[in-house]
């Protein structure tokens, strides 16, 4: 049986996630998963491809509160709230997309600043903003907040676990930021599941994660190495891009919990 053992939200974009017991799925993914992002000078989104220190800038969510700290320097946090009302409207880029938000006031933009020693701006997405998935992969017009492209990415823990032992040192879930692991199948089990339902909501596979430097970078200390890109290229390599996990589409509403069961009700090839 395939279950969930893990939940994850990142409510600012590239910063560190959240382990839940319980999520709820809003109309563009995890509730308050990635609604939040930082942007440079020019517009652009920032994330730990450019600015490795963003690792260490921790999230937690208290009632209606966002709470920002630098690990290691709690007594200096920054308090948001999960769902701002206010604003400058200002437009983000992300990769090639254009959408727009509202960027927050100078406080947090400086104290974000000051963290990461770049100028930055964080943008918020209210719900008015609807950011459409890339069109190719798209079934009914679905909709993202600030993630690179989909609402939910998924991997399984046998991949992880495949990967480990090809590794001289395991590295943890973190490096891949999904959404939502599973336990039970084989390693890769996640390239073959077209569609899964949980909870009565179906989930689609639609297009297999292209890994980037990110994965390289110790989510405890902001170091980059080397690992897992080095050792996923030997195996897991397909036309010049490198794939662990799936990006997830889905339809309906509710709630997902650790323990959840993945009912498989159609396969499709492994990627690799």
């Amino acid at each position: 049986m395939l279950s969930i053992s893990h939940l994850y939200v990142y409510p600012i974009k590239s910063l560190g996630g959240i382990l839940l017991d319980q999520v709820k799925l809003s109309d563009r993914g995890f509730e308050h998963d990635r609604r939040f992002v930082l942007i440079d000078d020019n517009s652009r989104f920032v994330s730990q491809r450019e600015v490795a220190k963003m690792a260490l800038l921790q999230t937690v969510i208290c009632g209606n509160k966002l709470i920002v700290f630098e690990k290691g320097h709690s007594a200096d946090s920054l308090e948001l709230d999960l769902s701002p009302a206010t604003g400058d409207k200002v437009e983000v880029t992300l990769f090639k997309d254009e959408s727009e938000g509202l960027a927050m006031n100078d406080a947090v933009n400086n104290w974000f600043s000051q963290k990461l020693d770049i100028n930055c701006r964080l943008v918020y997405m209210p719900d008015t903003v609807r950011r459409g998935v890339d069109p190719v992969y798209a079934h009914e017009d679905e909709i993202t907040a600030f993630s690179d492209g989909f609402p939910l990415l998924l991997i399984g823990q046998a991949s992880l676990l495949d990967l480990n032992n090809r590794l001289d040192q395991w590295l943890p879930m973190n490096r891949f930021r999904p959404n939502i692991v599973f336990t039970g199948g084989a390693a890769f089990e996640e390239d073959t599941l077209k569609e899964v339902v949980i909870n009565n909501i179906s989930f689609s596979a639609v297009k297999p994660c292209a890994r980037c430097v990110v994965t390289t970078i110790d989510q405890e200390t902001g170091l980059k190495g080397k690992e897992p890109l080095r050792t996923l290229t030997k195996y897991r390599q397909l036309n010049n891009k490198l794939y662990f996990g799936q990006n997830i589409l889905y339809k309906g509403e509710g709630v997902l919990r650790i323990g959840d069961e993945l009912k498989v009700m159609q396969r499709q090839p492994y990627l690799l």
